[in-house]
Parts: C-alpha cells; sequence; structure tokens
C-alpha cells in the first residue's frame, strides 16, 4: 500500500519521528537490535529441563513397569477372547494358570483337554509373562460355561506384579473389566 504525500507528512508530524522509507509510516518500524534470550530466560530453560530429566527419565529406563502393564492387558485380552470362543462354540473353555502364564484350552465337559488356538492359527493359546513379571498370588484354575459364566461361579481378581490395575472377573456374567 502506497501512501500519499499529504498521508506521510500528517504521519511524520503526527509520530514525530524519520521515516527512511516514506511508504511506511513510523509506527510499522521494525527494531534491528533484539537478538538472543535473555540470561534470565535460559537460566529458566536450564532449570525446567533440569527438573524434567530428574523426575521422568528414570521412567524410562525401568522397563519393567512397561512390561508387567502388557502382560496384564494380554490376559485381559485372552480371557475375553476365552468367553467369547466359549459363547461361539458352545463349550467349556478352560483358563490355567502357573506362575508366569496362562493356558487356554477347550472341551465338552469342565475337563478340557483340546488346546485352544490362538487368533492368529497357533496351535496351543498361551500367554508367557516377560522375565520379572509374574502374578502376586497364583489364580485358581477355572473355565468359562456356554454361556460365558465362570465356572466355579464366584468373583475372581488377578494381580500382576508391577501392574496398576488388577483383572476381575465377574461370577454371575464373566464379565472380564480392570476396576
Amino acid at each position: 500500500m502506497r501512501l500519499s504525500s499529504g498521508q506521510i507528512k500528517a504521519n511524520k508530524r503526527d509520530c514525530k519521528c524519520s521515516v527512511q522509507d516514506e511508504s511506511w509510516p513510523c509506527s510499522f518500524r521494525i527494531v534491528v537490535n533484539q537478538r538472543g534470550f535473555t540470561l534470565v530466560e535460559l537460566i529458566m530453560t536450564m532449570v525446567i529441563i533440569g527438573i524434567l530429566a530428574a523426575v521422568v527419565a528414570p521412567r524410562f529406563f525401568d522397563n519393567n513397569v512397561f512390561q508387567s502393564r502388557g502382560f496384564s492387558d494380554q490376559v485381559q485380552a485372552s480371557l475375553r477372547y476365552a468367553q467369547k470362543i466359549a459363547i461361539a462354540q458352545h463349550r467349556f473353555v478352560c483358563v490355567a494358570f502357573s506362575g508366569t502364564s496362562i493356558t487356554l484350552s477347550t472341551g465338552a465337559t469342565t475337563a478340557c483337554g483340546t488346546p485352544l488356538a490362538s487368533p492368529s492359527g497357533d496351535p496351543g493359546y498361551v500367554v508367557n509373562a516377560p522375565s520379572g513379571v509374574a502374578f502376586t498370588a497364583l489364580p485358581t484354575n477355572f473355565s468359562f460355561d456356554a454361556l460365558g459364566r465362570p465356572n466355579p461361579n464366584a468373583v475372581q481378581t488377578l494381580a500382576i506384579a508391577g501392574a496398576a490395575n488388577s483383572i476381575t472377573i465377574e461370577a454371575e456374567t464373566g464379565y472380564v473389566h480392570s476396576p
């Protein structure tokens, strides 16, 4: 936008400044000597980075928390899968626990003997815990009936060492969830 000579003279008179390029009013001049950060800004940035490094960095080096949460999610998904297979195939699906694994198998009665195939088609559905991750107390083995209810009909709570949430299996419905 080009200003007329009358506008430039009025602007000079109002601003009381010298304008090198007469197309720009003095209120649009750019101050050239502002570069870099102040010492206070640099020190505050270093303090904030130091606090974040002290608080957040140790969490990234302790992998056990991530592994226990991952195993907890796998166990919960496996239990839901077992319940869905029991309902879909109208048969019992047994869930057996060891200290560091969960195994799913099927059968016509509560005595299961046929290993359940995994969703990828591999024979035998076993979820093994990573090293250093295990159940805090060994859960009792149970089975889902053709309606998806657990047998024995009691609320079960599975706790995994290092995981924040436990896994609960409701007695009447077989609903698997984390409270």
